[in-house]
């Protein structure tokens, strides 16, 4: 069973081509399938619906999230799909069961204000202080992707067109504007900050540095995040995704077009950017019933 486990990942990034943390989503899944399996003493991969329903039900025991159980049913899809295709197994389970319906949950967004207490947090009279600034101003200029942002290289500014350039899912490339604030941030980091980070001689191509002198991680950004969320007294729940959120709901609160959002998020699928609208809808709504005398 680890056989065929490596050899599917392999096919996910060499037939496929799908980034790192998509094959590391699919290698936990299907990790914990097999340690299931091997905890039944089943022999091989069942195919028997009934068994995978056995092991999906486990997961609800097991009280994982709800997006979590929705992705273990389509990996299990996707992979059992495979096996059948190179008749390592001689039925689809998966073909009968049905997938998770998803609740409708709307992501978290500060508000402008919440946004402007969080950007001026980091102490910018500090080099990691600056970088942080840095960070967060680049974050909600842009709408990245924290592992969009972990990924940027020196090479991919074009500062001058006040352009950045960066690699989204799918290995899809976008041209990203960005705003005169975040620029200045920028530069005022590479000048003052970066070069006190670097701790080698070796060249590191990365944007952000850690205190050690290499590329950032993205749990460490999701915990600068959070200490400075915490040190402003913002209490809803903040990730790096937040600034995301944030950065499309502003732009369609205050006119954009949503097929501009689309491109700008690099979602393939405007379905996907549409759950902003039903954001800026609800806010309206919150808004109304704060302050018409009559609701």
């Amino acid at each position: 069973m680890n056989n065929a486990l490596v050899d599917y990942l392999r096919s996910l990034t060499i037939e496929q081509g799908l980034a790192e943390n998509s094959i590391a989503s699919y290698r936990r899944d299907l990790e914990h399938f097999i340690n299931w399996i091997q905890s039944q003493k089943l022999d091989g991969f069942p195919e028997d619906a009934d068994v995978i329903s056995q092991y999906l039900n486990q997961l609800v025991i097991e009280k994982k999230a709800e997006n979590s159980q929705m992705r273990a049913v389509s990996s299990l899809r996707h992979f059992y799909r495979w096996l059948f295709d190179r008749e390592l197994i001689t039925h689809d389970p998966m073909q009968t069961i049905p997938s998770p319906k998803r609740g409708q949950h709307l992501p978290v967004a500060l508000s402008m204000a919440e946004v402007e207490q969080l950007l001026a947090a980091p102490n910018i009279n500090k080099p990691l202080g600056l970088r942080d600034r840095a960070i967060l101003e680049v974050m909600y200029a842009t709408g990245l992707r924290v592992s969009e942002l972990v990924n940027l290289q020196l090479g991919d500014l074009h500062l001058e067109m006040r352009l950045i350039q960066t690699i989204g899912k799918g290995n899809k490339e976008r041209l990203l504007p960005i705003g005169d604030v975040a620029i200045d941030f920028i530069q005022q980091y590479m000048q003052e900050s970066r070069p006190r980070l670097i701790r080698s001689d070796h060249y590191v191509g990365a944007l952000f540095l850690n205190f050690h002198g290499h590329s950032m991680s993205r749990q460490a950004i999701w915990k600068m995040i959070k200490k400075y969320i915490d040190q402003v007294g913002i209490k809803k729940n903040v990730t790096p995704h937040t600034l995301r959120h944030s950065f499309a709901t502003h732009l369609l609160e205050n006119g954009a077009d949503l097929r501009v959002v689309q491109e700008l998020l690099g979602h393939s699928d405007i379905s996907t950017t549409q759950i902003y609208t039903h954001i800026t809808k609800q806010r309206l709504l919150d808004v109304y019933q704060k302050s018409h005398p009559r609701d």
